[in-house]
């Protein structure tokens, strides 16, 4: 797959925000209408957005439903890569059934192997595994648990499970801008034939191109937060580094 930029959308409350290292009480605002911000995503000419239902992630079940469906609304030519609270296959038939194309599980593929392998089954090409990883062991439930699993061991797991993609964040770098533990996800994309994407941490066009530089080893794609709402990198230049690696 060629290497991909995925603008994210993180919910909570059916606002726009942002956390920092993954924490619930550490919270910024930057918009009230999801649909908006999927928008200026496909004018920008991105090809995916990626949307994390934050209160489904601490809560396991959906939480931003409607905040959900606006994005899908608005997100004309957007390919929808969505996670949080996805812990079911009936979550993940429902979603795919509504447009999104791929669907995250994270705190269900640590507890729940085989519900990933039905669905990657049921929805081939459309289910992804999240490997949110603190000091390199999965973390589940929103970030607030920790396992004895480590990142590596998890993506191995699923090696011939037909899933599309590996999502891998290191949540010390998330939200705090000091670049995505790209090391650690090229080892992860190196150890398995499944498309690696990182996420965390993004704050420069350096970042952007240092992991796309990096798409030779595995790493298919980059998810950029934060940095998009502050403005230290504008997606069309992201895009644009992207193309050109």
């Amino acid at each position: 797959m060629p290497f991909e930029i995925l603008p994210a959308i993180d919910l909570l409350g059916g606002r726009c925000v942002r956390l920092r290292q993954g924490r619930y009480d550490d919270v910024t605002v930057f918009d009230d209408d999801p649909g908006r911000v999927a928008a200026s995503y496909a004018e920008a000419g991105s090809h995916w957005v990626h949307v994390v239902d934050l209160d489904g992630a601490r809560d396991g079940k959906p939480g931003n439903a409607s905040a959900v469906a606006a994005v899908l609304a608005r997100a004309e030519g957007l390919s929808v890569e969505l996670g949080g609270g996805i812990r079911d296959l009936a979550s993940v038939d429902a979603w795919v059934g509504r447009g999104v194309a791929r669907v995250v599980v994270g705190t269900a593929a640590l507890r729940d192997p085989g519900l990933v392998r039905e669905a990657a089954r049921r929805h081939p090409g459309k289910v992804a595994v999240g490997i949110d990883a603190r000091d390199g062991r999965v973390a589940v439930e929103g970030w607030t648990e920790t396992s004895e699993t480590t990142a590596l061991d998890l993506a191995r797991r699923f090696e011939d499970a037909g899933v599309a993609a590996l999502i891998h964040t290191d949540i010390a770098r998330d939200g705090v801008g000091t670049g995505p533990n790209l090391e650690a996800t090229a080892e992860i994309a190196e150890a398995v034939t499944i498309p690696v994407i990182a996420s965390g941490g993004v704050a420069s066009l350096d970042h952007v191109r240092a992991a796309a530089a990096l798409h030779a080893r595995g790493v298919a794609g980059l998810i950029i937060g934060r940095a998009l709402y502050d403005g230290d990198v504008v997606l069309g230049d992201a895009l644009e580094a992207a193309r050109c690696a």
